[in-house]
């Protein structure tokens, strides 16, 4: 499962779009800068999922374009068996951004899934959006060429957020083994917050209009199925006739309010607004692996485009900016074994003798801290009395972004200019610099934090208390 929100550029006091949500899964987490690349003519790439999935299936090959995109993201290693590492979304060096939600198909759909099915999976479907597109419309378009052509290998109904400075679409992709898929799009004055990722009523002649888009056969099927009666003067509803039939669940609805309160006052929705949405312990507990904002600023220089991340949840790691002129990211915030799936029957040493007891991860991210882990730290210990610690911990990581936001502007305006004079590379190196520092600066805060709460902790509770309080109540 996942979260995740669109707002519309005229809808923020900026006047940019945002793109924000986390993942839900248990495995680890790392962030990860993917640069450009080119390829030679008949690359193929490996999609789709094996036969240890939950919906088993097999692994193909689909050609690589000539020339991929830079992009940002977080992995993670694992869920419902599909091959690592995988993908929510993150965004692109053209300032598309994606991220992936579950939507879970009907029934029937799921009944009828090929045993051997063959395809794209979603992780499949976010990368490739952030390698190849260059809008959000045509990151839609991609998905939809890439299913017709190829198929599409589910879990059981999944959905993708596509966001640009202009314009957001929520996609829908059904199991089945049908192709089935459709798209809505999202324009300046919308708020859609998906979890799961929902598409409610879409004219039947969705092929002429330019707000939505779909399979060929996303009518005509559900008909032949007795799903949908357009003699009966039915709206075609595609949650209703291939989704769960609920829409907004009540958490989606209790934010989707929320925002909507903070979109009509003065101000409108800030950056701020977004990373508390990620935060509030209504809806981010530990099944939150990270967090991401996405701002979507128009006519700005390829390189600033930045993506505002929190290596664990957000309640306990805060967001710091990492832009696409930098080159790599701290060791710390890489890939480690904490909770990295297989991990446990594998040897890091580098003279093993078996290849297949060789760990994934190098000696030398190794020996660094985990972030992820300092932040999971910090997470538990907070929650076991959230009553006395959440506040505190709320209010510091808070000042911390606050800081970090005010200085935006002064790190941006030093980076475009040495861009504009040709010093390239000592931009990209001024901007890595600048995101190494701060999310060194977050763990050394987070390990502060966790200092004060565990020496708390033991003084002022019992240590036979070892649950501590209940966890705040989550709408999900």
């Amino acid at each position: 499962m996942s979260y995740c929100i669109y707002v519309g550029k005229n809808l923020s006091e900026a006047g940019h779009a945002f793109l924000a949500g986390y993942g839900d899964e248990p495995s680890s987490h790392w962030l990860e800068i993917v640069p450009s690349r080119s390829h030679p003519i008949g690359t193929m790439i490996t999609v789709g999922v094996t036969n240890k999935a939950d919906f088993p299936g097999e692994l193909t090959q689909i050609p690589q374009v000539a020339e991929t995109a830079k992009y940002m993201a977080t992995h993670y290693s694992y869920y419902k068996g599909l091959p690592a590492p995988l993908i929510n979304g993150g965004i692109n060096e053209h300032h598309v951004a994606v991220r992936d939600v579950w939507s879970p198909s009907r029934r029937e759909l799921r009944e009828i899934t090929p045993k051997n099915q063959t395809g794209l999976n979603y992780s499949d479907l976010a990368r490739i959006v952030l390698e190849r597109a260059t809008t959000a419309r045509e990151g839609v378009e991609i998905i939809g060429d890439l299913i017709g052509q190829y198929g599409y290998a589910t879990y059981g109904g999944n959905s993708h957020m596509i966001a640009d400075a202009n314009e957001g679409w929520i996609v829908i992709e059904f199991a089945g083994g049908q192709g089935l898929w459709a798209a809505e799009r999202l324009g300046p004055d919308d708020i859609r917050v998906s979890r799961p990722g929902y598409i409610g009523e879409i004219p039947p002649d969705y092929p002429e209009n330019p707000n939505y888009l779909g399979s060929a056969n996303l009518i005509n099927f559900a008909i032949q199925q007795g799903w949908y009666h357009p003699t009966m003067g039915e709206p075609f509803n595609i949650n209703h006739v291939y989704g769960d039939g609920k829409m907004e669940w009540p958490g989606v609805a209790w934010i989707s309010n929320e925002l909507w309160k903070r979109a009509n006052r003065s101000p409108k929705l800030t950056l701020r607004d977004m990373m508390w949405a990620l935060r509030t312990p209504k809806l981010t507990g530990d099944t939150a692996g990270y967090g991401q904002v996405v701002e979507l600023r128009p006519d700005i220089h390829p390189e600033l485009g930045v993506l505002w991340h929190a290596q664990g949840p957000a309640i306990s790691a805060p967001f710091v900016p990492f832009y696409l002129g930098a080159s790599d990211i701290p060791p710390e915030f890489k890939k480690h074994r904490y909770l990295t799936a297989d991990e446990s029957a594998l040897f890091i040493s580098p003279d093993s003798d078996s290849p297949k007891q060789k760990s994934s991860v190098s000696q030398s991210i190794e020996s660094t801290r985990s972030a992820f882990r300092v932040f999971k730290r910090l997470f538990y210990l907070i929650m076991q009395h959230h009553e006395k610690f959440l506040p505190e911990v709320t209010e510091t990581l808070d000042a911390f972004e606050a800081r970090l936001i005010q200085q935006q502007r002064g790190i941006e305006k030093t980076a475009l200019t040495l861009y504009q004079v040709g010093e390239v590379e000592l931009a990209r190196n001024y901007l890595t610099y600048f995101s190494h520092t701060e999310a060194m600066r977050s763990l050394r805060l987070a390990e502060a934090l966790s200092n004060s709460i565990e020496a708390r902790t033991k003084l002022l509770y019992d240590h036979d208390d070892l649950l501590g309080s209940p966890s705040p109540d989550v709408l999900w």
